[in-house]
């Protein structure tokens, strides 16, 4: 399975960049699989949730991809705003599994995410018998991509002096 992550803002503002809002619906339309992440320090990540679920459910093309609601920050109880019972009961309503990490205190809740998403999307694929080809979306380009464009180039430019060439 070829896996392609696309992290899109939470939240996103009127005066955000029209591409960006454009590349973030592209994303949700062709995505096979989702994983809705709030701060369990932040309640308005948590209330946004609700509404990122509904816009994926109207612009997705598939209504059943599997998602997987995800409470992170789960190492900062002593500021906790939004208490587990509330995550689990929206992972009811929203008909999604639920799980809360610490993705600065174990790496490893990270890769057992993403390895339970593809796992429950190989089984919607299956269950569907179909074998849906990826669909490529190009990355936003950030600002810096220009930057690092350059710096790419005079890397591979000949013109650069190498230890075998000074010698």
């Amino acid at each position: 399975m070829s896996v392609q992550i696309q992290d899109t803002p939470g939240y996103v503002k009127m005066a955000d960049d029209v591409s960006q809002v454009t590349d973030m619906l592209r994303c949700m339309q062709s995505a096979e699989g989702f994983l809705l992440v709030y701060s369990i320090t932040d309640y308005r990540s948590y209330e946004y949730i609700r509404h990122l679920h509904q816009h994926i459910r109207k612009v997705n093309s598939d209504a059943k991809s599997p998602i997987i609601l995800v409470a992170n920050k789960g190492d900062l109880l002593h500021v906790r705003q939004v208490p587990p019972e509330a995550g689990i009961q929206l992972a009811n309503e929203l008909g999604c599994s639920f799980v809360e990490i610490s993705t600065s205190e174990n790496c490893q809740d990270v890769c057992d995410v993403f390895q339970h998403l593809c796992k429950e999307i190989s089984k919607h694929q299956s269950s569907n018998g179909e074998k849906r080809r990826g669909t490529v979306i190009p990355r936003p380009k950030s600002p810096n991509m220009q930057d690092l464009k350059r710096r790419f180039k005079q890397v591979l430019s000949p013109k650069v002096k190498t230890p075998s060439a000074v010698a």
